[in-house]
């Protein structure tokens, strides 16, 4: 009679998902290397101001199955989520919720060795490990939010190293205020032979494509705006594996990144990305060419003189050589010379400082890089002076009056 009263209790409400949700009392032994390998990877989406409690745990889920007990982690902020799994030995399957920060710091104080987790009464969930007993105050797996599931059909597979170029190459020119929401992120636009990835903050653009790449069922183009928060937890899952291929997908709300065992969610920014093509250089004819290091050593030391606020400086061009400048009432002037071929008009313009240094340090200051410029009202354009055929990446600069 008691299995039968209790029977309906086994499928909570909240779950939709195909697999039925892991109840019950989790008891589960794991190893401490892999376990703080993939809380290190999902902490960094768990919500650490958060007004909803459930939101700063973590998601435990231990399952067992044909293909070996498993331990599934899933941390969300309800923008996003990332939900990630390793080996464990399953002695019950069950799902709890724990602390996300609390636990990640005391595992990472914890020696090598196995970890024993077991869900207690009352949430409460009880980890040992050698000589040490802790016992942490969980919160009910039924508050936790549904977290959505990988579309069935329709990703796209992308090369690991190019879309890891690709982002960070462009994120840094993402704009920062919240007012202009559809610049908050960077436009990823994909055919079947090229990707391309495109950022804005209305003062500056970013603009890298790489061409050569098969991208199978993308017919025509597929444009897709990604959130500046998901594309730099995009990135450290990125670095993070040897995977050579990733898979893109979506659906009307969310997007979708699986890299190796790891799945990234994030809520789809809404509204269009501006044209950005409209404003890409036509006819920048006057150029220099200068080395990576030379330039940026210049730059920052003319920058120590620049106004605080718009960190302006000056570029002169004359016969022969490419003058920095800068002054301010505060800090004094200073001016820096670099030789260089360059036969055309004199031609003054000013620019953020920063934003120079930003370019800069995204093509990893070596090499020569190519300054165009068509005059002192117009945006300027720097790219690399490389021989990659195969990329193509440019950074455009709105001039500063000064």
């Amino acid at each position: 009679m008691t299995s039968a009263t209790q029977e309906p209790e086994m499928t909570l409400p909240t779950e939709t998902s195909a697999t039925p949700a892991p109840t019950g009392n989790l008891e589960i032994t794991v190893s401490r290397a892999e376990l703080l390998r993939e809380l290190t990877a999902a902490q960094s989406v768990v919500e650490r101001k958060t007004t909803i409690p459930i939101l700063s745990n973590f998601l435990f889920e231990a399952t067992q199955g044909a293909g070996g007990d498993r331990l599934t982690i899933t941390a969300t902020d309800l923008d996003q989520s990332l939900r990630t799994s390793c080996a464990a030995k399953v002695k019950k399957a069950g799902a709890c919720t724990i602390p996300a920060r609390k636990l990640y710091d005391y595992i990472k104080l914890l020696p090598e060795g196995e970890i024993s987790i077991k869900l207690m009464d009352n949430h409460w969930v009880q980890i040992r490990a050698g000589r040490s007993n802790t016992k942490m105050v969980g919160m009910a797996r039924a508050n936790f939010p549904q977290v959505p599931e990988f579309p069935t059909s329709g990703a796209v597979k992308i090369s690991v190293p190019s879309l890891k170029n690709m982002v960070s190459k462009t994120i840094f020119a993402i704009s920062n205020e919240e007012s202009r929401y559809t610049l908050n992120g960077a436009l990823l636009v994909l055919k079947a032979e090229s990707m391309a990835m495109v950022a804005t903050d209305g003062h500056r653009l970013a603009h890298i494509e790489k061409l050569g790449e098969t991208l199978e069922g993308v017919s025509g183009e597929k444009k897709t705006l990604i959130p500046r928060k998901a594309l730099s937890e995009l990135s450290s899952l990125l670095g993070a594996t040897e995977a050579e291929t990733l898979e893109f997908g979506d659906d009307e709300q969310t997007l979708f990144f699986r890299v190796g065992g790891r799945v990234l969610t994030s809520r789809k920014l809404t509204g269009q990305f501006p044209n950005y093509e409209a404003v890409l250089p036509r006819d920048n004819n006057k150029f220099v060419i200068v080395r990576c290091e030379d330039l940026m050593g210049s730059i920052q030391r003319v920058a120590q003189f620049a106004d605080e606020r718009s960190g302006a400086i000056k570029i002169r061009l004359e016969q022969n050589e490419l003058k920095l400048s800068s002054s301010s009432t505060d800090a004094g002037e200073s001016e820096d010379t670099i030789e260089t071929p360059y036969n055309y008009d004199p031609l003054v313009v000013g620019f953020n400082s920063q934003y120079l240094i930003d370019f800069l340090k995204a093509i990893g200051n070596t090499g020569e890089v190519r300054l165009e410029f068509k005059d002192a009202q117009s945006a300027g354009q720097m790219r690399p002076e490389d021989a990659n055929e195969d990329v193509k990446y440019r950074y455009i600069l709105m001039p500063m009056r000064i």
